[in-house]
């Protein structure tokens, strides 16, 4: 966090000793709140919420794989709106993924973004996404904050169905907690809803954009304890639900039908908690309406804190536990464990065992067995002897013939011999590069190392989106190439996979003047490719047509996407 503490501590704001978190509101002041919890913009950006004209400026002409201050790398736009965009990105010194908003230094908001930014990483509170550096140079201003791939949104989670009670009372209290330990030090979000709310693999309930998301679409309020308070029982009356507490549809999520007005969640769905439904309805109570027991409402995140403490706790569900099969005995049991449990008082006769071959049949039989024991073992030692003798005339008359590998008529074949590669680059005959500087990593010979493709809207074939891609490896000299090995990154519907003999490591050879060697498919991780006959070449390349869909990651959205681990070739 040495980069968040540097870029917090130097603020750009001479006006005066007034402390930094106390500047919050005056840092989204430059516009006027409207409509703002119906704003329905996915991820970090649902809209622009102000009325303030971002003025000449324009969002700055970036692209995916442009780098911020040598270091983090963009790799791929969310949200481009007023102004500014939202980027994916990779912070390269630190191999971690973060968020990145970018807009130009001349916009009219720039410098509330910088100060809300810096004013969000004093704070310094775990359950915020955290602010790692704000930054103006170039005549460009962009934050970093965190990015968490294992958390996913209370959009995403109401998709399917309200959240179970405990949940909903889990997500209000931590969500409720959070921002009245913001406001305590004098920052609002003003932007609280569906997408802002993270809940991660562990269970905890985070919250993106504080004070930031405002500023960049330059909302503010009078009254922002009541803003955000309003908005945490929004959140919650969409929890319980599964509806928006407003006429219009907004977060994916249905409006309340038109004329009816605020009625109480336990009036809108059957089942939901009498105590969590009085609790939304006091935090969402305004201009005269009334809760439906008489409670005062909520008018601050702390008055809604000290309302969740009065109200009787709300356990988790008990773990549901699954009988044991019932024991089977089966045949081969021996013992007590394999026959009735005598009764208390009964003698249980003992089963007699079976006689021996003792009778004369039997005695018969087992001499009859004995003689074809002793014949056959004669038999097996003279046709031995026989065949030990006509193999040593063979050696001392016959002539000496050597086969060699490649004589068809031989029983040998010469053994694949693994070739070394020596040099790699990327393939892109248009002029469209993945990223080319990891190539070294599919030979390296650590498997946790790959080279990675851009994810794609359309497949599993990348035509027409893109024709495909690919690497040319360089053997050293010209070799002749059999069969290679790929490991991949992702499995599923499917992955294809070409070999191609070319002349050069050069990306402007088209496709058409190289030799094709071999093609394979596969859906899993290991891709095996052999040619019907071997090729002498010196550089082949290996060329991926199709690839799996396969969801987020660390590095790259969802989509059709491949990446190659470890690469080898014999010959």
């Amino acid at each position: 966090m040495a980069e968040r503490s540097t870029a917090a501590v130097d603020v750009a704001d001479n006006s005066g000793d007034e402390p930094l978190t106390a500047k919050a509101d005056q840092s989204t002041s430059d516009g006027v709140a409207q409509n703002r919890e119906r704003d329905t913009d996915s991820k970090e950006a649902q809209g622009s919420g102000g009325t303030e004209s971002p003025g000449k400026a324009s969002p700055p002409e970036l692209h995916s794989g442009h780098k911020l201050a040598r270091r983090y790398r963009l790799e791929e736009c969310v949200t481009r709106l007023d102004g500014f965009s939202s980027w994916r990105a990779v912070d390269e010194k630190l191999r971690r993924a973060v968020g990145v908003h970018l807009l130009p230094a001349d916009h009219t908001r720039a410098r509330s973004v910088l100060a809300a930014a810096r004013s969000s990483a004093l704070l310094g509170d775990p359950r915020f996404v955290q602010v790692l550096d704000a930054v103006d140079e170039n005549d460009l201003v962009y934050v970093v904050h965190e990015w968490l791939p294992d958390a996913t949104e209370l959009t995403t989670l109401l998709a399917s169905g309200p959240l179970e009670v405990h949940e909903a009372y889990q997500m209000v209290t931590q969500v409720s907690q959070a921002m009245a330990a913001a406001h305590r030090e004098g920052l609002s979000h003003l932007r609280l809803n569906p997408g802002a709310v993270l809940r991660t693999s562990s269970g905890q309930w985070r919250i993106r954009g504080l004070a930031v998301n405002a500023a960049l679409r330059g909302i503010s309020s009078d009254t922002p304890q009541r803003t955000d308070t309003e908005a945490i029982g929004a959140l919650l009356y969409a929890a319980l639900t599964q509806r928006w507490p407003y006429e219009s549809d907004a977060y994916g999520l249905s409006g309340l039908p038109k004329g009816v007005g605020l009625i109480a969640p336990d009036q809108v769905r059957a089942g939901v908690h009498r105590g969590l439904s009085e609790l939304a309805m006091r935090a969402l109570v305004n201009d005269g309406a009334t809760a439906s027991r008489q409670e005062p409402p909520c008018t601050t995140p702390e008055e809604l804190v000290k309302a969740i403490s009065e109200m009787p706790r709300i356990r988790p569900p008990e773990p549901a536990f699954t009988a044991p099969p019932e024991y089977q005995r089966t045949t081969y049991q021996q013992g007590t464990y394999g026959r009735q449990m005598p009764r208390p008082g009964v003698t249980q006769p003992m089963p007699a065992p079976p006689p021996p071959l003792q009778s004369r049949t039997g005695k018969a039989l087992k001499w009859a067995v004995s003689g074809l024991l002793i014949a056959a073992l004669g038999l097996g030692s003279w046709q031995l002897a026989e065949a030990l003798m006509d193999r040593s005339k063979s050696d001392d008359t016959g002539p000496t013939h050597t086969t060699d590998g490649n004589d068809k008529g031989g029983s040998k074949t010469t053994p694949l011999k693994p070739i070394t590669i020596q040099d790699a680059q990327e393939y892109y005959p248009d002029g469209k590069p993945q990223h080319a500087k990891d190539v070294g990593l599919t030979y390296d010979g650590d498997s946790s190392t790959y080279w990675r493709t851009y994810s794609y809207n359309g497949g599993p074939v990348l035509a027409p989106f893109k024709q495909g891609v690919g690497i040319v490896y360089d053997l050293g000299s010209a070799r002749s190439l059999s069969a290679a090995s790929i490991g991949l990154n992702y499995g599923g519907n499917h992955t294809t996979v070409s070999l191609y003999a070319t002349d050069s490591l050069s990306s402007s050879a088209s496709l058409s003047s190289m030799k094709k060697i071999a093609e394979a498919t596969t859906s899993g991780r290991q891709l095996k490719i052999s040619a019907a006959k071997a090729v002498k070449t010196r550089y082949v390349l290996v060329w991926i047509t199709a690839a799996p869909y396969s969801g987020k990651d660390e590095y790259s959205g969802a989509g059709y996407k491949q990446a190659i681990t470890d690469v080898k070739f014999t010959g």
